[in-house]
């Protein structure tokens, strides 16, 4: 199955005055259309950092990111931002809402982006507001919502373009543990829709929904592996 992402001895470093400070050193990574994986790592691992690459929100600073067929390591901003609207939905650990919006005009904000006319708009946010159970709440502001029903709002606008990725950044780290159960139930149900699935956390309970979990430690890869909890569970079915 073709990879949706493929990392190609990606380096990343940062300058300090003259210091030069490596993040990344050699990453090498595919992953699979329809793959729910999490990344995890110790603080300083570097997995912020490759999440703000594979979101073309940073570029490498040398080798190879093919985000669905496209070679984005090379491409100016103005590319690059086309690309992220595009090709990937964000879903962020604040939320990252606009409080004068209403949930529906939350969700459409990417489409207004791509040009989409306002009736379109309005009709997928809508759809999308209902697949994550909030097809009620479409005229709520943010400050009028739970943090799970904010979280819901953010993953609609995130599913709302039709993007080949979603990436989620420690998308429970704001949450109590019976509604980051129910949010992860949510990112299930995308995966077995059809989208693929990349997710950021350091919680061990929480990476248990992915199906691969890749462990960074000091910039490079040290574990790449199927979780073994989802495989033995398939097993059983």
């Amino acid at each position: 199955m073709t990879a949706v992402i493929h990392l190609e001895d990606i380096h990343k470093k940062y300058y300090l005055g003259k210091n030069e400070l490596p993040v990344l050193m050699g990453i090498n990574l595919d992953i699979r259309k329809n793959e729910f994986v999490a990344l995890m790592g110790p603080s300083g691992s570097g997995k912020s950092t490759l999440m703000n690459i594979l979101g073309c929100l940073d570029s490498p600073t040398s080798g190879r990111y093919i985000l669905s067929g496209h070679d984005v390591s090379k491409m100016e901003d103005g590319d690059l931002a086309r690309v992220r609207n595009k090709e990937i939905g964000f879903v962020f650990q604040q939320f990252n809402l606009m409080p004068r919006l209403n949930a529906l005009e939350n969700v459409g904000i990417p489409l207004i982006y791509g040009g989409v006319s306002r009736k379109l708009r309005v009709e997928r946010a809508m759809a999308m507001l209902e697949k994550v159970g909030l097809g009620d709440r479409y005229t709520h502001k943010p400050n009028e919502l739970s943090g799970g029903q904010c979280q819901r709002v953010a993953i609609a606008r995130a599913l709302v373009n039709d993007p080949s990725l979603i990436l989620a950044d420690e998308p429970t780290g704001n949450l109590d543990s019976k509604t980051s159960v129910e949010i992860m139930e949510i990112f299930g149900q995308i995966h077995r829709s059809g989208n693929t699935v990349v997710l950021v956390t350091h919680e061990e309970d929480i990476a248990r929904f992915a199906h691969r979990v890749v462990r960074l430690r000091d910039g490079s890869i040290e574990n790449d592996s199927l979780n073994q909890a989802i495989t033995h569970t398939h097993a059983q079915v």
